[in-house]
């Protein structure tokens, strides 16, 4: 049974930081790239960074130069370190990856950024 389990969402200030974490289980999580996602309310859930199987990084427009995707194969997780937090980061971050042809989401950490 693959899981996905996301933690480390809060409540921080403008210019703050937070990491947010994406325990895996049931996979092969070193030969599945990863990625993390978001839904503001009222909002399409978007892509917010994503990382390959190598290790290669992409990033939306409104995160580079702020937020940093890393994993770490050893203990099956993958991080989301976002720096310079703005009102508008504010959302429900998702973690997700694609297992035998399917999708897996987490179920959400919510992240609320004040002005």
């Amino acid at each position: 049974q693959v899981q996905l389990v996301e933690s480390g969402g809060g409540l921080v200030q403008a210019g703050g930081s937070l990491r947010l974490s994406c325990a895996a289980s049931g996979i092969i999580f070193r030969f599945v790239a990863m990625e993390w996602y978001r839904q503001a309310p009222g909002k399409q859930r978007e892509l917010v960074a994503a990382i390959s199987i190598g290790g290669s990084t992409n990033y939306a427009d409104s995160v580079k130069g702020r937020f940093t995707i890393s994993r770490d194969n050893a203990k099956n997780t993958v991080y989301l370190q976002m720096n310079s937090l703005k009102p508008e980061d504010r959302a429900v971050y998702y973690c997700h990856t694609g297992w035998g042809g399917t999708d897996y989401w987490g179920e959400g950490t919510q992240v609320t950024v004040s002005s």
